[in-house]
Formats: C-alpha cells, structure tokens, sequence
C-alpha cells in the first residue's frame, strides 16, 4: 500500500470515529463557519450536515447564547486554549430532546461542552472544535441529591404533626431576631400561648382528637400570622410566635384576634363536639433583656398570669 492509500484510509477511519462517536462534534472556522457537523449532531438536531457544511453557527441556530459562546470560540482561537463550560454555569447550550423524553426525567438535555483549538501546518489555530457531551443523567442525579438534602433540612426544622417550626428551629430564629434588635433597633414581640385544659381533650377523647385540636389550631395560627412572623411549635400543646416589627400593642391584637378565632372554632372528630380555648402571654424585645431565654422567659410568666387569671384571655408582660 502506498502513501497515498495508507493517509486515504486514515482519513476514513478518522471521519468513521469523528461521525460515530457518542459525542457532540462541531468544527468551526475563523467565520465561526461549520466545517463537521457529526451524526451526533445530526441525531439530535434532525439536521443533515450536507446543509450546514461552510454555512455560520450562529445563522443557522440564533437561539443559540450568541455572546455568551461567541466570547469562548473567540478566546480559544486567540489564546490558542481550551474553554469549557458545565450544565451547573449553563444547563444546555444547542437545546436538545435527552435520549428518552416520554419515560426519561427530563425533556431536554442537560450538556457539558470542551472548546479546543485545530492548529494548521502554519501552527496557527484556523479551527475550533466543539465538544458537546450529555450530562443529562449525572445532572438529574445531582439535582435530586440536592433536593433529598433540602427535604431532609426541612424535615429537621419542620414539626410533623402541625408543619410550624420545631422547637429547636424556632428558637434559632429566635435568636437571631433578637441578635438583630441592637443593630435595627425595630421592635418585635413574642407571643407564647398553650390550649387550656389539653390533658383533659386526650383524656375524654383520646390523642388522635389531641391531635386533631393541635393540627386546628396551628392551621389558625398559621392563618392569623403573617408571612413575616416566625411560628413554631414548642412542645407538647404549647406555641410560640415571634412578631416581627410588632410592638406590645400589635403583640396583644394579635394575640386577642388568635384567641377569638380558637374559641369561635368547634372540631368534629368521630360525631363528637370538641371546644376549647387558649391563654396566651406576650412579652415586648427592648434593650433591658440580657439574653433570648429571658425573652422567652418574660412570655411564659405573662402566660402563667394568663393561666392563673382564668384561662382563655392574652396578658401582656409588665
């Protein structure tokens, strides 16, 4: 075999690699013209290379990040180094069906790219190739590792039973509104209230109409609060509420309003009646609290006044 023959059939054996690899190929000239457009490309796109052969990139495919990939190509030919670029900075950049979109999780393919210069004879670069690879699996399990840890996060913040706060989550953000107070200087108030006479609904009823009452009435608090204000559960059938921007006096409409919507309120379980009400206590942030558990503090004893005044009615700390 001759010289001849032995470059035509390298040739061949590397056009045969270039179209048939599992991989996006793409040669660009200086005109960001297309030079090879492999069956890669072809599969995904529907478009026969014969078409795009010396037509522009970015003609043939404007919605393609102009700027954004115009920028890497250019830097790449100038500096004569490879770019590469990750579905986490972008997720795609030619937007592709993934190989199975019915039964797949996700309906476009999530992309890696590699940008390298083709030196000439000259050693010049006169050609750019872009390596397009797909990340659509190794994304989707990333994304959903992401999202089973937030759901896990979550569900260590977050009370089973009524979805307010836990106690250990609660008093974390607590304490950072009280750490705030100094710098802001805005008044909050912190609103602790329990259901009078609890132990007597489990007692008579039983604890899944226990837990039906507590479920209402964190659904009521939830209700009368507003987004801002920091809610939680903080054991057993006692809650807690942090009232953001709400000086004493919003503290006690808030707190009246609350004990009005609970004592209004009849719970059905099983074709029985269920009534009941709360007490609450409601004590002011000001520069005199030495720490967030005298905060805490100074709630409970408005409340354990609310208890022993009678029960169903709000007292504010003084």
């Amino acid at each position: 075999m001759n010289q001849l023959s032995e470059d035509i059939s390298e040739m061949h054996l590397l056009l045969g690699i270039i179209h048939n690899v599992d991989v996006g190929l793409v040669v660009l000239d200086r005109g960001h013209r297309i030079k090879i457009w492999n069956h890669f490309m072809w599969n995904h796109s529907g478009i026969n290379p014969s078409t795009l052969n010396d037509k522009n990139l970015f003609e043939e495919f404007p919605l393609l990040p102009k700027q954004w990939l115009q920028k890497k190509l250019d830097t790449v030919f100038l500096l004569n180094n490879r770019a590469f670029s990750s579905w986490q900075q972008r997720p795609y950049i030619f937007k592709f069906n993934s190989y199975n979109p019915i039964t797949g999780r996700s309906e476009t393919m999530f992309q890696n790219m590699t940008i390298f210069p083709l030196t000439g004879v000259s050693g010049e670069v006169e050609h750019v190739c872009l390596m397009l690879y797909d990340a659509t699996d190794a994304a989707l399990d990333e994304q959903a590792l992401q999202s089973a840890n937030l759901e896990l996060d979550r569900l260590g913040r977050i009370d089973g039973l009524t979805g307010l706060l836990n106690r250990r989550a609660w008093e974390n953000a607590m304490l950072s509104e009280f750490k705030r107070f100094p710098r802001s200087g805005q008044k909050s108030s912190l609103v602790m209230f329990d259901i009078d006479h609890f132990k007597k609904v489990n007692d008579t009823y039983g604890h899944q109409a226990g837990d039906e009452v507590i479920r209402i009435v964190s659904a009521l608090l939830q209700e009368t609060k507003r987004e801002v204000d920091i809610a939680g559960r903080y054991g057993g059938e006692e809650f807690c509420v942090v009232l953001l921007g709400s000086d004493k006096q919003g503290g006690m409409l808030f707190a009246e309003r609350l004990r009005e919507a609970v004592e209004s309120t009849e719970v059905i379980y099983e074709d029985l009646l269920i009534k009941f009400t709360i007490s609450l206590g409601i004590s002011e942030i000001d520069d005199s609290l030495k720490s967030h558990t005298e905060w805490l503090e100074q709630s409970d004893k408005a409340l354990y006044q609310s208890k022993e005044g009678g029960r169903n009615r709000s007292t504010l700390f003084k």
